[in-house]
């Protein structure tokens, strides 16, 4: 098993900035799939997991914008992140799979396009 561990950490390192940026996108949808998923089952707790986790996500997409060198589009892009985690703030509370599923459009946008220039 670490032999697994050091394999994967060894490729997350050695991945480019945007195979990086799709990975952490892959990784919050794919949560927040499990978050609609678990509200369907009426499993809140799971629900409230998959949330934090997707969000969490979507923060360290936001600590890492160069404000500088992205200007305008790393502005636009913190505000998108803090839309995202807001929407995701009221679909933890309203147990509510529309807002998710609208976050999940947004950041299946966002993902495409880096998976383009990546």
């Amino acid at each position: 098993m670490q032999a697994l561990q050091a394999y994967q950490d060894v490729a997350i390192t050695t991945q480019n900035n945007g195979r990086i940026i799709v990975l952490l996108y892959d990784g919050a949808i794919k949560f927040l799939k499990l978050a609609v998923k678990a509200i369907n089952d009426g499993d809140m707790e799971t629900k409230g997991l998959y949330i934090n986790k997707a969000t969490a996500i979507i923060d360290e997409l936001n600590t890492v914008l160069d404000m500088e060198a992205g200007e305008d589009i790393a502005a636009n892009l913190r505000r998108l992140y803090i839309f995202m985690n807001q929407h995701l703030f009221l679909a933890n509370i309203e147990k509510s799979p529309q807002r998710i599923n609208e976050v999940i459009t947004l950041l299946d946008e966002l993902n495409q396009g880096w998976k383009a220039i990546a």
